[in-house]
């Protein structure tokens, strides 16, 4: 009957960093009025007004969305009367991404002025337009730090590191989207933006053959 072979799996985690080059933000649009119609065509004029000044400032129209568009009652309860409807409310929500990092802010100021009161910002996110070499670089590190668990467990084991049998990368529980360490400040007009570094993760197992040392074998 054969040896059974050996072997020892480990997982590794590694995280690369570099400064992004691309802000992608979400901008609001809520307008309430006494009629549905009036809410729904005040909020297509506030979404167009917010998209036009984000391309007069140099967003291109394929990273600019829509989604979102939502008109509902707005409505209070009176007491012996029950539910009575106020007026009507009409969302949308403007996705944005900005890749020149050192105009966004004023492009930020533009939309929402563009929009008035009827605007929200709902947030933003700093990232790669293409995340390839940081990821790359974070792989690196998930090996090197896999490889020197594996290389620790096989010494405990009296034991060598023989070819690798089997790679993996785990996937993300969402869609990858770089970490921004970014800072927020108020200015007298604008919101001034910092970009920071942004960090990408990286977590493989690996599976490597377990062989027995040189000089065991030997004797």
């Amino acid at each position: 009957m054969g040896e059974l072979s050996r072997t020892v799996t480990v997982t590794g985690s590694g995280t690369a960093e570099a400064v992004p080059d691309q802000l992608t933000i979400s901008i609001g649009v809520e307008c309430r009025r006494e009629n549905a119609g009036e809410a729904f065509t005040a909020a297509g004029a506030a979404s167009a007004a917010v998209a036009a000044a984000l391309r007069s400032h140099g967003a291109d129209g394929r990273d600019i969305s829509t989604s979102g568009l939502n008109v509902r009652a707005d409505v209070i309860w009176q007491e012996g009367q029950g539910q009575k409807v106020t007026g009507y409310v009409a969302s949308s929500v403007l996705g944005v991404r900005l890749r020149n990092l050192a105009a966004a802010a004023e492009s930020i100021a533009a939309a929402v002025e563009a929009g008035g009161n009827d605007v929200r910002l709902d947030g933003l996110q700093l990232s790669f337009a293409d995340a390839a070499a940081v990821t790359a670089a974070a792989r690196e590190a998930a090996w090197q730090d896999a490889a020197a668990s594996a290389a620790q467990f096989a010494v405990l084991a009296n034991a060598e590191l023989g070819d690798v049998l089997t790679v993996s990368e785990q996937p993300a529980s969402s869609v990858p989207v770089p970490v921004a360490k970014m800072q927020r400040a108020f200015a007298t007009e604008a919101v001034s933006v910092e970009a920071g570094e942004c960090s990408v993760s990286v977590t493989i197992t690996v599976q490597w053959e377990l062989r027995h040392r040189a000089g065991d074998q030997a004797r």
